[in-house]
């Protein structure tokens, strides 16, 4: 049985933010004691507007050479359709080969919005992306692991594909879920779990957390090796008009998930956004009260969570993580660590 410490980590926001600006923040992070740092991975923002839209993958290299200690990782990366799978498992199998230990490949099935404009292809039913991504797993882990891979898959093909700079250390995969059946995806194959907070207890509760145990079980495989990941959606400050104002950037957010899907231009994205800016609060946790605040927080390690990565909304990244290394990290880790 595998029991995971309590790991708080830092949503570095590819989406509002340029790249220089996230390596300093991420730097920051690494010294205000964070133990992780994730990065999205998107060819488009969520708004038009000041978006930004950093590349993940050379963005990895450049934050683990500016690091030492925190682990690296995507939230997440959909190695289906932009992306060859056996591209993404040379990327990182280099990226474990210099940083062993400290990379993490998560991943996802993927967004119209990031997915479209680069193959202008017609965005699949939920099924085949789930599909897709069953099987770039399948092949990804084969080509860490074996030396030569013809892979006849229904989607991904190679003929003798070597990746000669393997890692030593395996890189982890986790992989993302939004519902049951991609849980249980997770549970069957995934070294670790991720999904995002503010969807409601039921679901983490009831459907999600549990299918991720049948899907382990199914497998044959220990529950409890599988690291249980969540983006957890924080709006603190001292201020509490103004950690509210934050959220309002982000109102992409509360558009209902059936609508998202289908929208892949950033500045249509923001269009309807603007629709629900005042709902934007929905998604977060908002507030400037410590006590309050540890217990918001506190809430996702009891329905079971070992690892938290917090994505803070506002433009003053570096307030946020001073003050939360100060208020809140250290009374999560007393409580729960």
């Amino acid at each position: 049985m595998t029991t995971f410490p309590l790991k708080l980590g830092y949503k570095a926001s590819a989406e509002q933010f340029g790249p220089r600006q996230l390596l300093d923040f991420t730097s920051e992070a690494e010294d205000c004691g964070f133990d992780s740092v994730w990065i999205s991975d998107h060819f488009q923002p969520w708004r038009h507007t000041n978006g930004h839209a950093p590349f993940a993958l050379s963005w990895l290299g450049s934050a683990a050479e500016r690091t030492k200690r925190v682990i690296l990782g995507t939230s997440v990366l959909t190695p289906t359709f932009r992306y060859q799978p056996a591209i993404v498992a040379q990327a990182f199998g280099t990226l474990g080969a210099l940083y062993p230990g400290r990379i993490i490949l998560g991943v996802g099935s993927g967004e119209s919005l990031n997915e479209v404009a680069v193959t202008a292809a017609e965005w699949p039913a939920t099924k085949e992306r789930l599909a897709r991504l069953r099987e770039s797993v399948e092949l990804i882990h084969r080509l860490w692991t074996e030396e030569m891979v013809t892979f006849n898959g229904q989607y991904y093909h190679t003929l003798n594909a070597t990746i000669y700079d393997k890692p030593e250390q395996p890189v982890p995969i986790y992989i993302s879920a939004g519902g049951p059946v991609a849980a249980k995806f997770a549970g069957r194959t995934g070294d670790g779990f991720i999904c995002t907070s503010g969807k409601g207890d039921e679901l983490y509760r009831d459907q999600l957390l549990p299918a991720v145990e049948e899907g382990a079980k199914a497998a044959g495989r220990d529950p409890s090796a599988i690291e249980r990941t969540i983006e957890v959606k924080v709006s603190f400050d001292t201020d509490k008009a103004r950690a509210m104002a934050d959220t309002r950037i982000w109102a992409a957010l509360a558009l209902p998930a059936e609508e998202k899907v289908t929208i892949h231009d950033a500045r249509e994205m923001e269009k309807r956004a603007e629709t629900v800016a005042d709902q934007a609060h929905r998604r977060w946790l908002v507030s400037d009260n410590v006590e309050e605040h540890v217990e918001q927080v506190g809430h996702y390690i009891k329905l079971g969570f070992t690892h938290l990565i917090f994505h803070a909304p506002g433009d003053d990244q570096s307030r946020f993580l001073q003050l939360y290394a100060k208020e809140i990290l250290p009374r999560l880790r007393q409580r729960w660590g």
